[in-house]
């Protein structure tokens, strides 16, 4: 039989009262506990407005009336039951003051039913052994500002299926993905939610277990080892995060008792009837316990490196997709949520003062200021935010003939209007590779050999652009297909043997983005001042006509490696770029190489520097730039700067773009 107790005196349960409490799971939800000397399962539930709170499972045939909750104080119940075991499916019957009666689940179960059950289970998450302590080491002596982060994103239920599309098992997952990542060049992964969710469609944006990893590919331990399995082979683990919003599935959130109880009780303020979900209540202190809870949980418990905050846009904006007189002025008469600002540096102050080696990585859209500065000095706190205008910049610029693209050159350059403003991560999301907008491959214009050099380029330039990156599954080989997540990714693409040479291609471009990423990791110019102007410099910027950038690249022990691109199909053979240093230069990464699938074009041999003014620099060289591709330079040799001199006769060669034209007339006369 149930036992009532009363606990009114519970530290927790103040601090819950109060938005203090970060640990609110270790107080509700169900856990193991012994009672007048008898095993059994705690129970604690928040229904402020309930009139009665009951319990029921599979434990006692579903009876809701067997198993009455008391009241201990602030709306919440709590409940003893003995002889329960793991694995036991239970909910709360919550009676409304109305006469209903609510089957909810609960809000802090740390495990639950597969879809299309939505039942809580029992499941305690202790016993874990962990084995990753040189990661967790190495991730407090290795910051992410001054070190690499090259983020591959995955969706873990549609990433490698089984030969009878089934999902893969978390442990099964890991003899896959941990082999492809590391060999892949990728620093971390990035998962879209694991958050238990009703709805495939919702690709786990659509939570309603905050404290549950889905049950689709196993239990919470199943979960950890693979992330464990990750931090020793040496690769973080990123997981996307929702608390701006949450679905109406009567067993969930949505009017828990009846009421608003996680969500606004207005309308205006309390639902997005775009995406038919509701907004968390950021002013109610026991929302701001609930949410920070959930944050510190996955990292702490699931040892998570960081935490993507999914839609902060619509949490700062109370007009976000309303139109005029849907939405409520704040008390000033702005259209910012006050409140969810003030939840968000609560949010980042608690998560960092606890752990200052994690990310917090904020998808935010829009110019709102400060989203990466600390919360003393007035900003959001977060250390990160994804840079969505570049991402909404390169994406128009590469789907365009490359004729076009001269009078769109600002695509490729506006980014740095702002590009140290915030610590940015540049990313090609799930978010552009679905929804008919097409794959990265399909993006690019021309013929086939052309797509796949479009992409080769524009991920050396990405790659070289300042801040971090990101790179959604699937662009890495080429797929042509779109992002769909009911399905695996196209593997079999990477099989092909046939006459059309379409397998090779695939493999070639996978090979790329490795030798790309190798690359990456070993140079800090590409990754070391990510944040500041000092580790940027341009040297050409205006050659819109010929779709042509080159800038250098700078670390912090004034090493620097010299990039340019050609989003052209023109052969510039002899472009001239300037160079800080006299010396012969070795072109360390050509996207045109044959063995990725390229012409063959471009520099193989050492390319001596010239004492010909360019680009702001005395010395320059001239380089082989094939079409449609990246190319990136280091100084293999130093040599003492020559006396200038200006190229004569017909071998003398222009520079490339407006600046360096007009330094070369200059030198010549």
């Amino acid at each position: 039989m149930p036992m009532n107790t009363q606990d009114t005196g519970h530290p927790a349960l103040a601090r819950f009262l109060q938005g203090g409490e970060t640990h609110l799971q270790d107080f509700l939800g169900a856990h193991p506990a012994v009672q007048g000397g008898t095993e059994g399962y705690r129970f604690r539930v928040w229904a402020p407005h309930a009139k009665e709170v009951h319990l029921m499972g599979d434990f006692n045939g579903w009876q809701e009336a067997q198993c009455p909750l008391a009241p201990i104080g602030g709306g919440v119940w709590e409940v003893f039951v003995p002889g329960l075991k793991r694995y036991d499916t239970y909910k709360f019957a919550v009676h409304t003051h109305d006469g209903r009666v609510l089957a909810k689940s609960d809000p802090f179960a740390f495990h639950a039913e597969t879809r299309p059950g939505n039942g809580s289970k029992l499941y305690d998450l202790a016993g874990y052994t962990w084995g990753d302590d040189k990661w967790m080491e190495y991730r407090k002596t290795h910051p992410v500002y001054t070190n690499p982060l090259n983020i591959y994103e995955i969706h873990l239920g549609s990433w490698r299926r089984t030969g009878e599309d089934e999902f893969l098992s978390y442990r099964d997952m890991a003899q896959y993905l941990i082999p492809y990542v590391k060999e892949m060049g990728f620093t971390h992964i990035e998962v879209m939610p694991l958050t238990e969710h009703p709805l495939d469609a919702s690709w786990g944006y659509q939570c309603t277990g905050y404290f549950a990893a889905t049950s689709r590919f196993g239990v919470p331990h199943d979960l950890m080892w693979l992330i464990d399995q990750c931090h020793q082979a040496g690769i973080g683990v990123i997981l996307d995060w929702v608390p701006s919003h949450f679905p109406r599935d009567g067993f969930g959130l949505y009017h828990f008792d009846g009421e608003p109880c996680y969500e606004y009780a207005d309308p205006r303020k309390g639902e997005h009837k775009e995406w038919g979900t509701m907004v968390f209540d950021y002013g109610r202190n026991e929302v701001r316990s609930f949410l920070t809870s959930s944050a510190l949980f996955w990292l702490e418990q699931y040892h998570v490196d960081g935490l993507r905050v999914d839609a902060v846009a619509s949490m700062l904006y109370l007009d976000y997709n309303r139109q005029g007189g849907e939405w409520i002025p704040n008390v000033h008469g702005g259209h910012e949520n006050l409140e969810a600002v003030s939840f968000l540096q609560h949010l980042n102050t608690m998560i960092f003062s606890a752990h200052p080696d994690v990310l917090m990585i904020a998808e935010e859209s829009t110019a709102w200021p400060l989203v990466t500065a600390p919360v003393s000095e007035g900003g959001l706190g977060f250390n990160l935010k994804w840079n969505m205008g570049w991402m909404n910049d390169i994406q128009h610029y590469i789907k365009l003939d490359p004729y076009f693209r001269q009078y769109n050159h600002k695509d490729i350059t506006f980014s740095f209007m702002y590009a140290f403003s915030e610590n940015f991560v540049l990313p090609l999301s799930h978010d552009e590779v679905v929804h008919m907008k097409g794959s990265l491959l399909n993006k690019m214009p021309g013929d086939d050999p052309l797509r796949y050099a479009g992409v080769r380029a524009f991920y050396t330039y990405m790659l070289t652009h300042p801040g971090k990156k990101l790179l959604m599954m699937g662009s890495e080989f080429g797929q042509w297909n779109e992002w769909h997540f009911e399905h695996s990714l196209d593997w079999h693409l990477l099989e092909q043997e046939d006459e059309s040479g379409d397998g090779e291609r695939h493999r070639r471009l996978r090979a790329f983005v490795q030798a790309a990423n190798e690359l990456y990791l070993a140079h800090p110019e590409l990754w070391e001042q990510d944040f500041d102007w000092k580790g940027f410099q341009w040297l050409e910027a205006d050659d819109a006509q010929a779709n042509t950038a080159a800038f250098l690249r700078w670390s912090t022990k004034g090493e620097f490696l010299v990039v340019a691109c050609n989003f052209s199909p023109i052969h510039r053979k002899g472009y001239r770029v300037g160079v800080p240093v006299a010396g012969k230069y070795q072109c360390l990464l050509n996207s045109d190489a044959e063995e990725f699938g390229g012409g063959g074009l471009g520099d193989k041999a050492l390319v001596s520097s010239q004492a010909v003014a360019c680009h702001g620099q005395e010395q320059s060289m001239e380089i082989d730039l094939p079409p449609m591709s990246g190319v990136i330079y280091r100084c293999a040799k130093r040599s003492p700067a020559p006396r200038k001199k200006a190229p004569t006769g017909t071998a003398a060669k222009k520079p490339g773009g407006k600046a360096g034209r007009k330094a070369a007339k200059k030198t010549a006369k």
